[in-house]
């Protein structure tokens, strides 16, 4: 039987209103929260992330296409791809889409963000964003130049598994540089 998550809210009034219950939305109005004296509605359009795939890595493959917890959009035509389209799997459910991304956190690349801040939007360059990144995150391997702790987003590294161990290492045999943090120095590998 499926269940019916809906809130009623009878003509309340909030400080506040965050639309999307993803990463972003989740720790945006987390943060409003933290003033007792603000009332902060989080809205979501689908379900809690009950659902067990959600939980157990690798589980994104059954959500991959599963509109309950995915709103399974198309990009536009790409005219670098010869007019192809292309599946864009977007998280419907409380975390959003780093509910079903398998569990991995990955930042943008340094060169974005400084590509931005050259084309005229300040503030947005590399170095300006990494202290946000480090606020927000908390490294179980602790803290460094590029990884925070005691933010809400907990990040840690996969223990040793034989199935990625030989997909690292059969990369790194073609060349491909190891890179044991893809959130640090550098994305490559």
């Amino acid at each position: 039987m499926a269940r019916d998550h809906t809130v009623s809210v009878k003509f309340e009034t909030f400080d506040y209103i965050v639309v999307g219950a993803g990463s972003s939305g989740c720790v945006v109005a987390a943060r409003l929260s933290e003033d007792a004296r603000k009332r902060v509605l989080l809205i979501e359009a689908g379900p809690p992330d009950t659902s067990p795939w959600v939980h157990i890595p690798m589980g994104y493959g059954k959500l991959y296409t599963d509109r309950r917890h995915n709103w399974c959009y198309w990009s536009e035509p790409e005219p670098e791809l010869g007019g192809r389209t292309t599946y864009q799997p977007r998280g419907k459910l409380l975390g959003g889409t780093g509910s079903i991304n398998g569990m991995i956190y990955t930042r943008g690349q340094r060169e974005d963000f400084d590509s931005w801040q050259r084309a005229g939007c300040e503030g947005w360059g590399y170095a300006d964003v990494l202290p946000y990144f480090k606020k927000a995150e908390h490294q179980t391997r602790g803290a460094d130049e590029y990884h925070g702790i005691g933010g809400p987003i907990w990040v840690s590294d996969l223990g040793p598994h034989p199935l990625a161990d030989a997909f690292i290492n059969a990369a790194v045999s073609t060349g491909a540089p190891l890179n044991r943090d893809f959130n640090g120095a550098s994305q490559e590998g």
